[in-house]
């Protein structure tokens, strides 16, 4: 949906990141704070909305606007509710469609010890153990990525043609209702209470891409100068 008229629409922080907070984030020289905007639209180009990326020494911000602007229009479901971030590290695994030949084989049997009675032979790669296992849901710095509305593919930069790397994945929630593992344990009540519908503990920030998809922004390792790129899975 685009918007009806013809001005500008002020954009609306998504994401406000320091690096004392979440190690994953590599800022560039002199830099401490990630700000995240975007325009509270899905634009026709990509279904998306565009997104703005700001890096920042937070010591330096001493002018602080009191009443920021507000968009004239929005889609509901494209501004966030505040909340606050609770960050954990994890590791992960790259999803089963990037794993090829003997490996492939190898993370079948492993899935299998782990989660006995699945037949993998009628299984789509989305729908594959393994990457509920492997990858974390919900909102993340880094990490991989799970596909599934594509296979897996390569992301240049269109600057320098490097293979762009995950920066920040906007999800419309923060894990499956039917996927435990990785559930916090504080969670797990009001998650059975709740099942499978918005609006619940899986989504704080009360936003939704597209049909409860995930937005990946993607970087350039070699420059931060470099535009960043953005794709949804």
């Amino acid at each position: 949906m685009e918007p009806e008229s013809d001005g500008s629409i002020a954009m609306v922080p998504v994401a406000q990141l320091y690096v004392r907070d979440v190690p994953g984030l590599s800022p560039p020289e002199g830099a401490d704070l990630l700000q995240v905007l975007w325009c509270p639209f899905e634009h026709d180009d990509d279904g998306m909305p565009k997104t703005a990326l700001f890096w920042r020494l937070a010591a330096a911000i001493t002018d602080v606007l009191m009443d920021p602007p507000e968009p004239a229009e929005y889609e509901e479901d494209l501004v966030p509710e505040p909340c606050m971030i609770d960050p954990e590290q994890v590791i992960e695994y790259p999803h089963s469609g990037e794993l090829e030949g003997e490996l492939r084989q190898r993370v079948d049997q492993w899935t299998m010890a782990q989660i006995p009675g699945v037949e993998f032979g009628g299984l789509e790669d989305d729908d594959h153990p393994y990457n509920f296992l492997c990858i974390a849901p919900g909102w993340k710095i880094g990490g991989f990525i799970r596909w599934g509305m594509q296979d897996p593919y390569p992301n240049p930069c269109p600057t320098c043609g490097t293979p762009t790397e995950p920066l920040l994945t906007i999800a419309s929630r923060e894990w499956r209702s039917d996927i435990h593992h990785w559930i916090p344990y504080e969670d797990q009540a009001a998650n059975i209470s709740w099942g499978a519908y918005q609006g619940g503990p899986s989504t704080p920030t009360q936003i939704c891409v597209s049909d409860v998809n995930d937005q990946i922004i993607r970087i350039c390792p070699v420059s931060h100068e470099h535009p960043h790129i953005q794709m949804m899975q």
